[in-house]
């Protein structure tokens, strides 16, 4: 019978894999990723999200490979098949074997294949996922010439399988003053703007339409389903239009062509197919899960959508989501998160409100990330600060849901006054003042008057922030309110807050010993009131007031104290702080050195933005005083860079402005203005990480020799090095490499320990002056040449 089916088989066609009908847009990097894992192994499935570009992904990728397998490469599609007991028989007919109705077609479709090079790509497995297990498991098993490439929502889970997760194309982050800067890099906006092309002929990416098909590609999460959807709607409709209409995104995007499947055809279908694919408990996971903005961690999950379910019961569905495509798992500093993408985000949220289980989610929510915040702010002064900061950093999203949440229902504004009380010392310190004075000011008003202690210390938070920024009119104001709001609370703590935030604005307003005075008798009223976190904030400020009165030996006294409650249980915010402060006492006092100790400590002690605009300001200063006029011009422009992030020059304080501008005009003096202008510019382009290097001095380690042939790193280090410089975390190096987070680790310890530098921002820099030298000899060769 073998030789039967070899026979007829033997004239056909070898091969099926269609001719593209469209361009094939990026994905270079995934295709030299999974082409490199298919080298190492016989069965390599493709998973993502509908709609991600998977099928496209492996038919380039079999395409490539076609010449290497001499008995063809073939495409079963899948995605119309819906009896697994027919797969055998529809594999074999899609190869050509015959007959096809015979009791056993697994055993006719695996003599087939026995002693052929094939390659097998078996599309849209995710609704047959345990057939096509079973199947590819035997072919694997008795076929050694044949290679199996599987596209589908969630893995095969055979032995020998590996698994490679297709991401959405590269996106525009629509952030920052130059978000719209070099679009055409990013594989979603080239996307659109190529299907656009086929719909408007002599459709290009303007400076009137640049904008809207930035924003329609982040919408669409770089998907290119619904980009090429939304493409279509070009016929009828402008660029601007789409992108306002995308809140009603599943009506507008439809339009697909007739030769797709069905369920290909508009967006909603598409993600119907992956709702279908989910168990009902799944399903309704994904619905709760739609709650979260911004991601979410497991113990979130648990404690806002596992009202009925076991831990290990959340545990197994959120794992059971990721393997189906619908969540993304990711790991941020050895923290597991997950997310949704928006569109899968949006269509649970719908779910969810059909089954009117949206509301009490929204409270479960809310409660949950009131208790994170005030759990944090208890934790504040202890070892756990910086990963409480870490946290809250990540849960910004969510926080800031709450928070509207709180606001906007009637009742609840007393949830939303305690958390942002909770929540300042996480906002000031760490330099996002806007957002401190955004959510206080709409929380003061919408809690209209209440007298709570909470309210005091808002409107306290509230003071300091338009302070620092400037705004001292209403700064005032709002010291006068906290006053009057003490007095009917009657407690130690409030009237505490109001001295200290009375004593502030003092200090920004330029009235020294007026703001010494209010911040002693703060600094007593929290230490008869055992309150440990004011104390430390009081002390703080009242030694910078103190610095200014020229009570110098008093302001040391406060930083040593504050340094001393800190110091023993390893709080790092407030000891940075006493650490910049006193660089500024010794500044004052001419020990330059010991001043850049000092700050150099500070900036070790933590990267907040605040924290790092304030000591490198006064290094600047130290290095135009120590005639080093290129360090200064250079750490002018890092700290700009910072101060135009926490939205507050000088940290509110203009009577160190004459100090800045002495650096300044001495270092453009002492340059000349162009080349001032151009080191300023080199540092106020910095990314935080590079100004902390360069500040501390790090770049001066960079060894002169920057050629990769003098410093002989390995051709996986080279690599290693260029992610690094990319800003890949060792995670990210390791997905890409498919390899342990460990042995990633090890290669950019490697990298550092070779290169004689300490820390990633210098490999960065190494990577970048290395490819400015080799264009540099290229340029130098082909002239010679010439």
């Amino acid at each position: 019978m073998a030789s039967a089916v070899r026979a007829e088989a033997d004239h056909r066609v070898v091969g099926n894999l269609p001719l593209e009908l469209t361009s094939f847009v990026g994905r270079r990097r995934e295709l030299a990723d999974a082409r490199r894992l298919f080298e190492s192994s016989r069965l390599l499935t493709l998973t993502g999200v509908g709609g991600v570009g998977k099928t496209r992904l492996a038919i380039r990728l079999a395409g490539a490979l076609q010449r290497v397998f001499s008995d063809g490469t073939w495409l079963v599609e899948l995605g119309e098949l819906s009896d697994p007991d027919l797969l055998a028989d529809y594999v074999a007919v899609t190869l050509g074997v015959r007959p096809v109705l015979s009791s056993d077609p697994l055993r006719a479709l695996i003599e087939f294949c026995a002693d052929r090079s094939l390659l097998l790509v078996f599309d849209n497995c995710e609704h047959l996922v345990d057939s096509v297990a079973r199947l590819a498991g035997a072919i694997l098993r008795r076929c050694a010439g044949v290679k199996i490439l599987a596209t589908s929502r969630e893995s095969l889970g055979v032995g020998g399988e590996v698994v490679m997760r297709v991401p959405s194309l590269t996106t525009p982050e629509l952030r920052g003053p130059r978000a719209f800067d070099g679009l055409a890099r990013y594989e979603s906006v080239l996307l659109f703007a190529e299907r656009a092309a086929t719909v408007v002929p002599g459709f290009v990416l303007t400076e009137g339409n640049r904008n809207a098909v930035a924003r329609i590609c982040h919408d669409l999460d770089g998907l290119p389903l619904p980009i090429e959807l939304a493409a279509a709607r070009l016929r009828s409709m402008s660029a601007e239009q789409i992108m306002y209409r995308l809140s009603d995104r599943y009506s507008l995007l439809t339009s697909g062509g007739r030769d797709v499947p069905s369920r290909q055809q508009t967006l909603r279908l598409s993600i119907d197919w992956s709702y279908d694919l989910c168990s009902p408990r799944e399903q309704r996971l994904w619905a709760r899960l739609s709650v979260f903005s911004g991601g979410f961690d497991l113990d979130a999950a648990e404690g806002v959508c596992g009202q009925d379910s076991s831990s290990t019961e959340v545990l197994d569905l959120v794992t059971a989501l990721v393997e189906k495509s619908i969540l993304i798992r990711e790991e941020i500093d050895g923290s597991v998160r997950y997310h949704l993408l928006d569109l899968l985000r949006e269509y649970g949220r719908e779910k969810a409100e059909f089954s009117n289980d949206y509301v009490e989610l929204r409270w479960r929510h809310r409660d949950w990330f009131e208790a994170l915040v005030v759990r944090a702010e208890a934790e504040w002064i202890s070892d756990q600060q910086a990963a409480w900061i870490a946290r809250l950093g990540r849960e910004l999203h969510n926080v800031y849901d709450a928070l509207e949440f709180s606001i906007s229902t009637p009742g609840q504004t007393r949830s939303a006054t305690r958390m942002v009380a909770a929540l300042y010392r996480f906002w000031v310190l760490g330099g996002r003042i806007a957002s401190a004075r955004h959510w206080a000011d709409r929380t003061l008003r919408a809690s209209d008057g209440e007298p709570d202690t909470y309210r005091v210390e808002i409107l306290c938070i509230d003071a300091v922030a338009h302070g620092m920024q400037g705004d001292l009119v209403r700064a005032r104001g709002q010291v006068e309110e906290s006053w009057r709001l003490a007095e009917v609370v009657g407690d130690v703590r409030s009237r505490g807050l109001a001295g200290w935030a009375d004593g502030y604005v003092d200090t920004f307003n330029g009235e020294f010993d007026t703001a010494a005075r209010k911040l002693e008798a703060a600094v007593s009223l929290f230490q008869s009131a055992e309150n440990l976190e004011h104390k430390v904030a009081g002390l703080i400020t009242l030694g910078l007031a103190c610095i200014f009165t020229g009570a110098l030996e008093r302001s040391v006294e406060c930083f040593d104290e504050s340094l001393a409650i800190t110091g023993p249980p390893h709080e790092v915010m407030y000891q940075a702080s006493a650490l910049s402060n006193l660089g500024l006492v010794d500044w004052f006092r001419g020990d330059l050195e010991r001043a850049r100790d000092h700050l150099a400590r500070s900036l070790r002690a933590t990267a907040a933005s605040m924290n790092s605009a304030w000591c490198i300001e006064q290094l600047a200063w130290i290095a135009a005083a120590q005639r080093d006029w290129k360090q200064s011009a250079v750490l002018l422009g890092a700290a700009a860079m910072y101060w135009q992030k926490v939205g507050s020059r000088l940290a509110g304080l203009p009577i160190l402005s004459p100090h800045h501008d002495k650096a300044a005009n001495d270092a453009q003096k002492a340059l000349g203005k162009g080349a001032f202008d151009k080191q300023f510019h080199r540092g106020i382009v910095m990314t935080e990480g590079e100004a902390v290097a360069y500040a501390l001095d790090e770049h001066h380690r960079v060894p002169d020799t920057s050629s990769t042939e003098a410093i002989r790193l390995t051709r996986r280090e080279l690599q290693v090095a260029e992610l690094v410089a990319q800003g890949l975390t060792n995670r990210a190096v390791a997905e890409h490499f498919v390899i342990s987070p460990r042995t990633a680790q090890g290669h950019v310890e490697h990298v550092l320990t070779k290169l004689g530098f300490t820390s990633r921002a210098q490999i960065a820099a190494w990577v970048v002056s290395t490819a400015q030298e080799r264009d540099s000899r290229e340029v130098n060769g082909s002239a010679d040449r010439s």
